[in-house]
């Protein structure tokens, strides 16, 4: 199945999946409806995009993101860090790409359970080789929701555009679509 194929797949199934959930949770209360800041820690994987495709597979890692909220549960700051292993094909010559993303950017929630999500800040890249910078500018802009799962605890699963600059100094940016699922608990400080 290609890349293409599969991110339509999953994009039509994550709408549809937010419609459903938007009219569901309209009258119940739902995270955001707290106060405080957000800790998070969860799984992310993605698919290499654009001319990282060629040569990697896929990517699993994980994160952790404090959410620092701003005006009226509506608006956050975030702080995110993690790991993230881009595999190679196994036909090819390339290594594995080991990253350390350190990204800050902005949460805004348009309704109670969906939002849009902007991070950049820097990728470390581990163990490189000679002719490979170790640190590159990474942006992230995201799209998720937040599924209530009991008392101040929700799953918050979202898709997002992770791209790194070059850091190969002949190459084009570094991309992949990844998938994070994360159980994030809210503290009731203000």
């Amino acid at each position: 199945m290609k890349n293409s194929i599969k991110i339509s797949v999953l994009a039509l199934a994550m709408c549809s999946f937010l419609g459903q959930t938007a009219t569901a949770q309209s009258t119940t209360k739902t995270a955001t409806n707290g106060s405080g800041i957000r800790l998070s820690i969860g799984a992310d994987a993605g698919i290499p995009v654009g001319s990282l495709r060629n040569g990697y597979r896929w990517s699993f890692g994980g994160s952790a993101q404090a959410d620092f909220p701003l005006i009226n549960n509506q608006l956050y700051v975030t702080l995110n860090t993690g790991y993230n292993s881009i595999f190679a094909e196994n036909s090819s010559s390339l290594n594995d790409i080991q990253l350390i993303p350190v990204k800050a950017g902005l949460k805004y929630f348009p309704v109670k359970i969906f939002y849009v999500q902007g991070e950049a800040g820097a990728s470390f890249l581990i163990d490189n080789d000679k002719g490979v910078k170790s640190a590159s500018f990474v942006y992230a802009p995201q799209v998720g929701i937040l599924l209530p799962v009991g008392g101040k605890n929700y799953i918050d699963a979202g898709i997002r555009l992770e791209a790194n600059t070059k850091f190969y100094e002949t190459g084009k940016s570094e991309k992949f679509l990844g998938f994070g699922w994360r159980m994030p608990s809210i503290s009731n400080r203000t």
